[in-house]
């Protein structure tokens, strides 16, 4: 598993899809790529966002383009997080060190898995911008307030409890490939292997607990409806990612961007609302933008990057999404991300 030198430059995500699955043994990719079920979710991620059209306004009155935001108040250059994906070291022997190196080499946030093959402090240590913290939660509370603690003694900025994980998805195959970690990797924040099944924790207590636990922050991600939205930023949350877990959950479930407008609309400024799932392009970025999302949230194209090219793979991958959206915003005639609002984005109209 080692990196290999590029005979061309990667014009785009898709190219980077198309080294990274060359690289990767065929049971590690259909783990990352793969999703639950028929994977109709899976596909409905992407298809959803080619279903909007954008309205481009022309004659912006400035020159000057900026894709930077923040996010909870943390400055970033691109609104573009990397998503919490499990066991980077599938696919590079640095790791999600490597990931975090590369995010922060971009101007933006990893977040970080539970499930990853570096122990939460090393990769903490490897980031030179701020990283967030992945983790769901279980019966075993003493378990999980240490975990809480680990992170906020290693410096992480706020804590995402992904909700939408209740059982396993039906990652069917996972199961026919018999997939497994290697027996050279480990679970790093658990000392050893972790069952992959494991169950989390599933009732709004869970919520209530987190957010009374810890001093940092609390998001929540895995939200698909209004309804519950609004109850994570009642019970405390300080934003609500818009996610179906990269179809890997719930087969037939709401595409990320088709429950975003549902979920803006009913926090109505209460917090701030990221999405994920399917985000392969700045104007996928920039169509979430205009929809209502704070910034989006990439996985496997992280995972591409890191395959392919370590931390600098992971960075170039956020670069190619930065230029789009650059050239995008300008297009559209606006110059920063803030312009953009729902004015710009329609949906084609179905046929009768």
């Amino acid at each position: 598993m080692t990196t290999v030198p590029l005979t061309a430059t990667p014009l785009n995500l898709a190219d980077y899809e198309t080294l990274a699955r060359g690289l990767m043994e065929p049971a590690t990719w259909d783990y990352f790529a793969g999703g639950s079920g028929d994977e109709l979710t899976l596909q409905a991620n992407s298809e959803a966002f080619r279903r909007l059209r954008l309205r481009p306004r022309v004659m912006a009155d400035e020159d000057q383009v900026g894709t930077a935001t923040t996010v909870l108040g943390t400055p970033i250059e691109l609104p573009v997080l990397v998503a919490p994906t499990a066991y980077h070291g599938l696919v590079h022997r640095d790791a999600e060190c490597a990931t975090a190196a590369g995010a922060g080499d971009a101007g933006t946030i990893m977040v970080v898995s539970l499930n990853s093959n570096r122990t939460l402090e090393e990769v903490a240590a490897a980031a030179t911008r701020p990283v967030w913290f992945q983790l769901y939660l279980t019966p075993d509370r003493a378990a999980d307030e240490e975990m809480v603690r680990r992170a906020e003694d290693a410096g992480f900025a706020a804590l995402v409890l992904t909700v939408d994980r209740p059982v396993y998805g039906a990652r069917e195959k996972d199961v026919r490939n018999g997939f497994r970690l290697p027996d050279h990797l480990r679970a790093g924040n658990f000392g050893g292997t972790r069952d992959l099944r494991a169950k989390s924790w599933s009732s709004w207590a869970a919520l209530d607990w987190l957010v009374q636990a810890t001093r940092l922050p609390v998001l929540v991600k895995g939200v698909l409806t209004g309804e519950d939205a609004l109850l994570a930023v009642q019970q405390g949350a300080a934003a609500v990612i818009v996610s179906n877990h990269g179809g890997r959950q719930l087969d037939g479930a709401l595409a990320g961007i088709e429950a975003l407008p549902g979920v803006v609309a009913s926090v109505d400024g209460r917090c701030e609302v990221y999405c994920d799932g399917g985000v392969r392009r700045g104007v996928d970025v920039l169509k979430a933008l205009a929809l209502g999302a704070r910034a989006v949230l990439v996985g496997r194209p992280a995972i591409w990057g890191l395959a392919v090219n370590g931390a600098a793979g992971v960075t170039a991958v956020l670069e190619l999404l930065r230029g789009e959206l650059e050239r995008d915003l300008t297009l559209c005639g606006r110059c920063r991300v803030a312009d953009i609002d729902r004015s710009f984005v329609t949906s084609i109209p179905e046929v009768p």
